[in-house]
């Protein structure tokens, strides 16, 4: 038995039905004000701001020196440019294809899980098509936890693999000719794969 990996493999499993994905519009430049610009608008916001703040202190007959009035809204200035430096980007909303790459991803996740579903339904009837795309991807998968749990895989130590995985594992994924997977045979193959 050969420990080859199969073209395409995991790749050619989630691609089976894939529909082909819309060119992405690159993302457009925010147009920046000038350095200057910027500190003389934050000068006159808390200019202003300390012309109301001073009136509305005056008129509740409430003295405060205006050097401590200034320095506190100057200070909130700072911490709201600080929050607004840090904040994520907000999602666009509107537009076709307008999603957050959150989103995006987790639509990409559910296609793919429905890809599988779709694989995995066929394959219960069609023995062409679970010896094609879900066996090899089975192999793989028991060969990659063989060799990240103890060094080996299926090529390299047959003997060895074949007692780390078990008799029922074993059978599963080395005959090609198998028909598919029955509920009980698939919960005892991932049984093994979770033990490796």
């Amino acid at each position: 038995m050969s420990s080859a990996p199969h073209d395409g493999g995991l790749a050619e499993l989630f691609e089976m039905t894939a529909a082909p994905a819309a060119p992405e519009a690159p993302p457009r430049e925010k147009r920046r004000r000038s350095p200057l610009l910027r500190v003389i608008g934050n000068l006159a916001l808390v200019a202003a701001a300390t012309v109301v703040v001073v009136a509305a202190l005056r008129a509740g007959g409430v003295q405060a020196p205006l050097l401590l009035v200034i320095a506190l809204l100057a200070g909130l200035r700072l911490v709201t440019i600080a929050a607004a430096a840090v904040r994520p980007p907000r999602a666009v909303r509107g537009r076709a294809g307008g999603q957050s790459a959150s989103a995006r991803a987790d639509d990409s996740l559910r296609a793919t899980v429905r890809r599988w579903e779709k694989t995995l339904d066929t394959a219960h009837s069609d023995a062409g098509t679970y010896a094609r795309n879900v066996l090899p991807v089975l192999g793989e998968l028991a060969d990659e936890r063989l060799r990240l749990r103890h060094g080996l895989t299926r090529g390299s130590d047959p003997r060895r693999a074949r007692e780390l995985l078990g008799e029922p594992a074993w059978a599963v994924i080395s005959d090609p000719g198998r028909r598919a997977l029955k509920t009980r045979d698939l919960e005892t193959y991932v049984q093994a794969m979770e033990r490796l």
